[in-house]
Protein backbone atom coordinates (compact mmCIF):
# COMPACT_ATOMS: atom_id res chain seq x y z
CA UNK A 1 0.00 0.00 0.00
CA UNK A 2 1.09 3.58 -0.64
CA UNK A 3 2.13 5.77 2.29
CA UNK A 4 0.45 9.20 2.34
CA UNK A 5 1.42 12.01 4.71
CA UNK A 6 -1.58 14.20 5.50
CA UNK A 7 -0.89 17.43 7.36
CA UNK A 8 -4.05 18.66 9.06
CA UNK A 9 -5.98 15.40 8.85
CA UNK A 10 -8.02 15.72 12.04
CA UNK A 11 -10.82 17.95 10.77
CA UNK A 12 -12.46 19.45 7.71
CA UNK A 13 -11.08 18.61 4.28
CA UNK A 14 -8.02 16.93 5.76
CA UNK A 15 -10.14 14.54 7.80
CA UNK A 16 -12.29 13.79 4.74
CA UNK A 17 -9.10 12.93 2.80
CA UNK A 18 -7.99 10.54 5.56
CA UNK A 19 -11.43 8.91 5.52
CA UNK A 20 -11.28 8.60 1.73
CA UNK A 21 -7.85 6.95 1.71
CA UNK A 22 -7.63 4.96 4.92
CA UNK A 23 -8.83 1.57 3.67
CA UNK A 24 -6.24 1.26 0.90
CA UNK A 25 -3.32 3.39 2.09
CA UNK A 26 -1.02 3.82 5.06
CA UNK A 27 -1.81 7.28 6.41
CA UNK A 28 0.53 9.37 8.54
CA UNK A 29 -1.45 12.25 9.99
CA UNK A 30 0.17 15.36 11.45
CA UNK A 31 -2.34 17.49 13.33
CA UNK A 32 -2.75 19.49 16.51
CA UNK A 33 -5.82 17.53 17.64
CA UNK A 34 -6.90 13.90 17.74
CA UNK A 35 -7.13 12.26 14.32
CA UNK A 36 -9.10 9.40 12.77
CA UNK A 37 -8.78 6.11 14.63
CA UNK A 38 -8.04 3.28 12.18
CA UNK A 39 -5.42 0.50 11.89
CA UNK A 40 -3.94 2.14 8.78
CA UNK A 41 -3.71 5.63 10.35
CA UNK A 42 -0.78 6.76 12.49
CA UNK A 43 -1.57 10.04 14.25
CA UNK A 44 1.14 12.47 15.41
CA UNK A 45 0.40 15.59 17.48
CA UNK A 46 2.33 18.15 15.46
CA UNK A 47 2.06 21.84 14.58
CA UNK A 48 3.49 22.06 11.06
CA UNK A 49 4.77 25.59 11.63
CA UNK A 50 6.77 24.95 14.81
CA UNK A 51 6.99 21.35 16.06
CA UNK A 52 10.00 19.11 15.60
CA UNK A 53 9.29 16.84 12.64
CA UNK A 54 9.79 13.07 13.04
CA UNK A 55 11.87 10.96 10.71
CA UNK A 56 9.67 8.71 8.60
CA UNK A 57 10.43 5.80 6.26
CA UNK A 58 12.54 5.84 3.12
CA UNK A 59 9.55 6.54 0.87
CA UNK A 60 6.51 8.80 1.10
CA UNK A 61 4.22 8.25 -1.89
CA UNK A 62 2.05 11.30 -1.35
CA UNK A 63 1.78 14.48 0.70
CA UNK A 64 -1.29 16.61 1.33
CA UNK A 65 -0.93 19.92 3.17
CA UNK A 66 -4.36 21.02 4.42
CA UNK A 67 -3.89 23.74 7.09
CA UNK A 68 -5.45 27.04 6.12
CA UNK A 69 -7.08 30.18 7.43
CA UNK A 70 -10.11 32.35 6.75
CA UNK A 71 -9.28 35.73 8.22
CA UNK A 72 -11.83 38.07 6.67
CA UNK A 73 -11.42 41.73 7.61
CA UNK A 74 -11.30 45.11 5.84
CA UNK A 75 -7.73 46.07 4.97
CA UNK A 76 -7.63 48.81 7.62
CA UNK A 77 -8.44 46.21 10.30
CA UNK A 78 -5.84 43.70 9.13
CA UNK A 79 -2.60 44.06 11.05
CA UNK A 80 0.77 43.12 9.62
CA UNK A 81 0.73 40.27 12.11
CA UNK A 82 -2.49 39.01 10.48
CA UNK A 83 -0.68 38.83 7.16
CA UNK A 84 2.34 37.17 8.78
CA UNK A 85 0.16 34.60 10.55
CA UNK A 86 -1.77 33.68 7.40
CA UNK A 87 1.47 33.39 5.42
CA UNK A 88 3.02 31.24 8.17
CA UNK A 89 0.07 28.82 8.21
CA UNK A 90 -0.51 28.58 4.48
CA UNK A 91 2.95 28.93 2.97
CA UNK A 92 5.78 28.55 5.47
CA UNK A 93 4.23 25.46 7.05
CA UNK A 94 3.95 23.81 3.64
CA UNK A 95 7.52 24.76 2.71
CA UNK A 96 8.79 23.42 6.03
CA UNK A 97 7.12 20.03 5.53
CA UNK A 98 8.20 19.74 1.89
CA UNK A 99 11.82 20.64 2.67
CA UNK A 100 12.00 18.11 5.50
CA UNK A 101 10.58 15.19 3.52
CA UNK A 102 11.66 15.97 -0.03
CA UNK A 103 14.19 13.11 -0.08
CA UNK A 104 11.49 10.53 0.74
CA UNK A 105 9.14 12.13 -1.77
CA UNK A 106 11.77 12.02 -4.54
CA UNK A 107 12.49 8.36 -3.81
CA UNK A 108 8.97 7.32 -4.71
CA UNK A 109 7.88 9.44 -7.71
CA UNK A 110 5.25 10.90 -5.42
CA UNK A 111 2.43 13.42 -5.63
CA UNK A 112 2.00 16.54 -3.50
CA UNK A 113 -1.36 18.30 -3.14
CA UNK A 114 -1.57 21.83 -1.72
CA UNK A 115 -4.61 24.05 -1.17
CA UNK A 116 -5.54 27.49 -2.44
CA UNK A 117 -8.90 29.27 -2.69
CA UNK A 118 -11.22 30.75 -5.31
CA UNK A 119 -10.36 34.15 -3.80
CA UNK A 120 -7.07 34.20 -5.74
CA UNK A 121 -9.00 34.43 -9.02
CA UNK A 122 -12.14 36.29 -7.93
CA UNK A 123 -11.75 39.69 -6.32
CA UNK A 124 -13.63 39.35 -3.04
CA UNK A 125 -13.88 42.06 -0.38
CA UNK A 126 -12.12 41.41 2.96
CA UNK A 127 -9.99 38.55 1.54
CA UNK A 128 -6.71 40.48 1.17
CA UNK A 129 -4.68 38.44 3.64
CA UNK A 130 -5.90 34.96 2.72
CA UNK A 131 -5.82 35.73 -1.02
CA UNK A 132 -2.23 36.97 -0.75
CA UNK A 133 -1.00 33.86 1.07
CA UNK A 134 -2.94 31.42 -1.11
CA UNK A 135 -1.63 33.14 -4.26
CA UNK A 136 1.82 32.36 -2.90
CA UNK A 137 0.78 28.71 -2.53
CA UNK A 138 -0.18 28.63 -6.21
CA UNK A 139 3.17 30.10 -7.21
CA UNK A 140 4.95 27.59 -4.98
CA UNK A 141 3.03 24.75 -6.62
CA UNK A 142 4.06 25.74 -10.13
CA UNK A 143 7.68 26.45 -9.23
CA UNK A 144 8.18 23.13 -7.43
CA UNK A 145 6.39 21.22 -10.17
CA UNK A 146 9.07 22.50 -12.56
CA UNK A 147 11.93 21.94 -10.14
CA UNK A 148 11.02 18.32 -9.43
CA UNK A 149 9.53 17.28 -12.78
CA UNK A 150 9.85 13.50 -13.35
CA UNK A 151 10.41 12.99 -9.59
CA UNK A 152 7.54 14.63 -7.71
CA UNK A 153 4.24 16.00 -9.01
CA UNK A 154 2.85 19.16 -7.41
CA UNK A 155 -0.75 20.26 -7.84
CA UNK A 156 -3.08 22.62 -6.02
CA UNK A 157 -6.84 22.54 -5.32
CA UNK A 158 -8.72 25.85 -5.03
CA UNK A 159 -12.11 25.24 -3.41
CA UNK A 160 -14.97 27.61 -2.84
CA UNK A 161 -16.67 27.74 0.56
CA UNK A 162 -16.70 24.25 2.05
CA UNK A 163 -18.88 23.10 4.95
CA UNK A 164 -16.16 22.67 7.59
CA UNK A 165 -15.36 24.19 10.97
CA UNK A 166 -13.05 26.67 9.22
CA UNK A 167 -16.04 28.18 7.41
CA UNK A 168 -18.56 27.93 10.24
CA UNK A 169 -18.85 31.73 10.58
CA UNK A 170 -20.00 31.89 6.94
CA UNK A 171 -22.59 29.13 7.41
CA UNK A 172 -23.96 29.86 10.87
CA UNK A 173 -27.67 29.49 10.09
CA UNK A 174 -30.12 28.45 7.41
CA UNK A 175 -30.35 31.96 5.96
CA UNK A 176 -26.58 32.22 5.53
CA UNK A 177 -26.47 28.75 3.99
CA UNK A 178 -29.23 29.69 1.52
CA UNK A 179 -27.47 32.92 0.60
CA UNK A 180 -24.21 31.06 0.06
CA UNK A 181 -25.92 28.54 -2.20
CA UNK A 182 -27.49 31.32 -4.24
CA UNK A 183 -24.11 33.04 -4.76
CA UNK A 184 -22.96 30.01 -6.75
CA UNK A 185 -24.29 29.28 -10.26
CA UNK A 186 -24.66 25.59 -9.38
CA UNK A 187 -26.70 26.62 -6.32
CA UNK A 188 -24.51 24.83 -3.85
CA UNK A 189 -21.39 25.17 -1.76
CA UNK A 190 -19.02 22.28 -1.14
CA UNK A 191 -18.91 19.33 1.18
CA UNK A 192 -15.48 18.21 2.35
CA UNK A 193 -15.95 14.80 0.72
CA UNK A 194 -16.18 16.40 -2.73
CA UNK A 195 -12.80 18.05 -2.29
CA UNK A 196 -11.33 14.86 -0.84
CA UNK A 197 -12.30 12.95 -3.98
CA UNK A 198 -10.30 15.35 -6.15
CA UNK A 199 -7.32 15.14 -3.80
CA UNK A 200 -7.49 11.34 -3.91
CA UNK A 201 -7.40 11.42 -7.72
CA UNK A 202 -4.38 13.76 -7.77
CA UNK A 203 -2.55 11.45 -5.37
CA UNK A 204 -3.28 8.39 -7.48
CA UNK A 205 -1.46 6.89 -10.45
CA UNK A 206 -4.42 7.91 -12.62
CA UNK A 207 -3.09 11.48 -12.58
CA UNK A 208 0.52 10.66 -13.50
CA UNK A 209 0.46 13.14 -16.41
CA UNK A 210 -0.75 16.07 -14.30
CA UNK A 211 1.59 18.49 -12.52
CA UNK A 212 1.87 22.22 -11.91
CA UNK A 213 -1.89 22.75 -12.10
CA UNK A 214 -4.36 24.66 -9.97
CA UNK A 215 -7.78 23.00 -9.94
CA UNK A 216 -10.77 25.18 -9.02
CA UNK A 217 -13.67 23.31 -7.49
CA UNK A 218 -15.98 26.27 -7.26
CA UNK A 219 -19.63 25.39 -8.01
CA UNK A 220 -19.26 27.79 -10.95
CA UNK A 221 -18.61 30.98 -8.94
CA UNK A 222 -15.40 31.85 -10.83
CA UNK A 223 -16.06 30.40 -14.27
CA UNK A 224 -19.81 30.84 -14.86
CA UNK A 225 -22.12 33.83 -15.12
CA UNK A 226 -25.78 32.94 -15.52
Amino acid sequence: MKTILVVGGSRGIGKAIVEELKENHIIINFSRSEGVSHPNVANHTIDATSSDLPELGDEINGLVYCPGSINLKPINRLSLDDFRSDFEINVIGAVRIIQHYIKQLRNSNSSVVLFSTVATKLGMPFHASVAASKSAVEGLTKSLAGEFATKVRFNCIAPTVTDTSLAEKLLRNDKQKENMENRHPLKKYLQAEEVASLASYLLSDKSKAISGQVFPIDAGIVSLKL
